[in-house]
Formats: structure tokens, sequence, C-alpha cells
């Protein structure tokens, strides 16, 4: 059991910053995979990144490469979501998620979920 809290989203203009944080009281948080993901209003859930329960794999949506990045430091229990130069089309809730591994890239079936940050970018 892993209870996950998103936090660091906000409103920013476009071309902006911001660092998004998922965090666990649980010491079983460092075991997990984690993974991102965002939800835009009337669209599906869309994967964003995703990072090993070590750190040393991650990966990245094709629609965010070269402009977010994933880490995460297990000293700390927080996985962090580094978003620059961001769109109107980044706009969403973001949720961080936990699973046992990463497959394909990606998470199949994540145990936990946040309940999300809201990132709002303004044209």
């Amino acid at each position: 059991q892993v209870s996950l809290v998103e936090s660091g989203g906000g409103l920013v203009q476009t071309g902006a910053s911001l660092k998004l944080s998922c965090s666990a009281s649980e010491r079983t948080f460092s075991s997990y995979a984690i993974g991102w993901f965002r939800q835009a209003p009337g669209k599906d859930r869309q994967f964003v990144g995703a990072v090993t329960w070590n750190g040393d794999y991650t990966n990245l949506a094709d629609s965010v490469k070269g402009r977010f990045t994933i880490s995460r430091d297990n000293a700390k229990n927080a996985v962090y979501l580094q978003m620059n130069n961001l769109t109107p089309e980044d706009t969403a809730v973001y949720y961080c998620a936990a699973d046992t591994m990463v497959v394909d890239g990606t998470l199949r079936s994540p145990d936990f979920w946040g309940q999300g940050t809201q990132v709002t970018v303004s044209s």
C-alpha cells in the first residue's frame, strides 16, 4: 500500500516551467516504478513518463520529449516531473501512479494513484 500525493501544479504562461512532485510517506514507495499521466477535459488519460524503482530507466511520451524530464530521489521518497517550455496543450490534471515495474516503457496496470494536481498553461 502506498498513498501518493502530487504537488507543484499551477497556472503559468506559455513558455514557463513547472516542477511536479509525487511523494509518499511509506518506505515501500522506493520499491515501486512511478509513472506520470495527464488528463485534459473531455480527453482520455494520457501517459507522460515513467521511471523504474531505482531510477536507472526513464521513458517519456513523444509529445513531451525534449521538454519534460522525470527523476526520483528515493532518499526523499519523491519522484519529479520537470516541465519546461509549457504550452496550452499541456493543460491537464497530472496524476502520478505506482506499479511494480515499467513494461514497454509505461505502467501497464498501476496499483495506486494520486489525487492529481492541476496544470494550466495560458496563451
